[in-house]
C-alpha cells in the first residue's frame, strides 16, 4: 500500500511537471523581433525562469493588434505608440509597458542617385519625391509602414502610393531591404533589423545608411497584455509573467547586451 501510494504520488508529479512544462504563452510581434534573433535569443531564457514556452507570430504592428482584438494571442511586443495606445483606449489591451526602443534609419545604394546622405529626414523625403528616386514601401500596415506614411503626409500632404517610382512590397523588413538592394532604391527601416541585413550581406551589401540621428526616427517598442474582458481564453496570468520578467533589470541586461557586428540592436528603456 505504502509502495502504491507512493508511486501514485510520483506519477501524479510526473504529470503535473509534463502539464507544468507544456504551459505556452502566444504573442503576436513585429518583424523586427523576430528578423534580428531578439525572441530566438530571450525565449529560452523566459523558460528557463518561468516554465512557460513562449510561442509568436512575427508580422505588421497592425496585424499583431488585429490579432489582439481576435483574441487570436495573449500578448503583444509591437512599435507603434499611437495604434497601441488607441488599442488600450478601446478596451483590447491593458498594463502598456514600454521596453526597449532603437530608431529607424533611411537606407539606399551606396552611390546616394537622390543624394540626400546626411540630410534631415523632412528634406530626404521631399528630395526622393522631386527626383522619383525609387522607395520601397513595406505597405503592411506595420509599425515601420505606419512612420513612413507619417513622413510623406508631413513633407507633402499625400503618400505617393500611385506613382511608380513607388513600390509597396507587402512583405516585411529584410524581404523589403533586399527589394530596395535589387531595384537601387530607398527604404526606411529600423535600425536593428538593418544591423541584422549587415550581418547577412557582409561584402556583398550594396547598401548603407543614408539619413539617422534624427529625433523624429525614435522607434518605441512596448509590450501589452490582452484584455480578458474581451477575450475570455486569454492566458492573463502567463501574459503578465511575460510583461514582468522582460522588464525586470536581469531581461533589461540581456536586452542591452544583445549585439550584432559588435553594435546593440535595442536600447532597453522599460520604466523602474
Amino acid at each position: 500500500m505504502i509502495k502504491k501510494t507512493l508511486l501514485t504520488l510520483g506519477l501524479s508529479t510526473l504529470m503535473a511537471m509534463s502539464i507544468s512544462a507544456n504551459d505556452s504563452l502566444m504573442m503576436a510581434t513585429t518583424t523586427s523581433t523576430e528578423d534580428t534573433g531578439l525572441l530566438d535569443y530571450l525565449a529560452p531564457q523566459f523558460e528557463k525562469d518561468t516554465g512557460t514556452t513562449l510561442k509568436w507570430v512575427a508580422t505588421g504592428t497592425g496585424k499583431a493588434l488585429k490579432m489582439g482584438e481576435n483574441c487570436d494571442v495573449d500578448v503583444l511586443l509591437v512599435h507603434a505608440p499611437s495604434a497601441e495606445k488607441k488599442f488600450v483606449d478601446e478596451g483590447f489591451g491593458v498594463n502598456r509597458n514600454e521596453v526597449m526602443f532603437n530608431d529607424f534609419v533611411i537606407i539606399g545604394p551606396v552611390s546616394d542617385p537622390a543624394g540626400i546622405s546626411g540630410k534631415s529626414t523632412d528634406d530626404a523625403f521631399k528630395e526622393i519625391k522631386e527626383k522619383k528616386a525609387n522607395f520601397l514601401s513595406r505597405g503592411d500596415n506595420s509599425g515601420t509602414h505606419k512612420k513612413e506614411l507619417g513622413m510623406w503626409e508631413k513633407v507633402s500632404k499625400i503618400v505617393p502610393e500611385k506613382d511608380s517610382w513607388y513600390v509597396q512590397t507587402g512583405q516585411g523588413m529584410i524581404a523589403t531591404i533586399n527589394m530596395a538592394s535589387e531595384k537601387s532604391g530607398y527604404t526606411l527601416t529600423d535600425r536593428g533589423t538593418w544591423i541584422k541585413y549587415e550581418s547577412q550581406k557582409g561584402d556583398k551589401n550594396n547598401m548603407k545608411i543614408v539619413v539617422e540621428n534624427d529625433n523624429s526616427l525614435f522607434n518605441q517598442y512596448s509590450v501589452i497584455t490582452v484584455n480578458k474582458d474581451k477575450c475570455p481564453n486569454v492566458k492573463t496570468k502567463l501574459a503578465s509573467d511575460f510583461s514582468n520578467w522582460i522588464v525586470k533589470d536581469e531581461t533589461q541586461k540581456l536586452i542591452g547586451d544583445f549585439k550584432l557586428l559588435n553594435k546593440p540592436l535595442f536600447t532597453p528603456n522599460a520604466k523602474k
